[in-house]
């Protein structure tokens, strides 16, 4: 007799184990990363219906962020993030290199980066008044 739970498979397509990690919101976004290369299973890129085993070590790109885990379990449903990041475990370099790069970039954001929109009747006075003072 079951209880209603779904039993914990040993394999899972690397798509969908993405998916229920919640490094992607869809698994179409996570098979779509996965054929633009940005998904390597142990140093090789790989088709979405790969099967993952238990110690895959995982190198995941998302934006800038480089992500380096280790495979620790599956989940045939998405569950919410606290259970989802018990799926991996990072590697000590990954989470030094991802906090190094956070520091990096709060420490010199990107020009531009604060702005948003379209410019204000305040912002384009000012821009007009640089432009006439040059």
């Amino acid at each position: 007799m079951t209880d209603g739970t779904p039993a914990t498979p040993a394999r899972m397509r690397i798509d969908k184990w993405l998916w229920a990690a919640r490094f992607y919101r869809t698994r179409s976004l996570a098979a779509q990363a996965i054929a633009a290369g940005h998904v390597k299973l142990d140093g090789h890129t790989v088709k979405a219906a790969r099967e993952l085993h238990m110690g895959a070590c995982l190198e995941i790109a998302i934006g800038d962020l480089v992500w380096t885990v280790v495979v620790r379990g599956f989940n045939v449903q998405r569950r919410p993030a606290s259970e989802a990041q018990l799926l991996y475990q990072e590697t000590p370099e990954s989470s030094a290199r991802r906090a190094a790069n956070q520091e990096a970039r709060r420490l010199a954001p990107v020009p531009g980066s604060e702005l948003r929109g379209r410019p204000t009747k305040r912002d384009r006075r000012q821009i007009r008044g640089f432009n006439e003072n040059c």
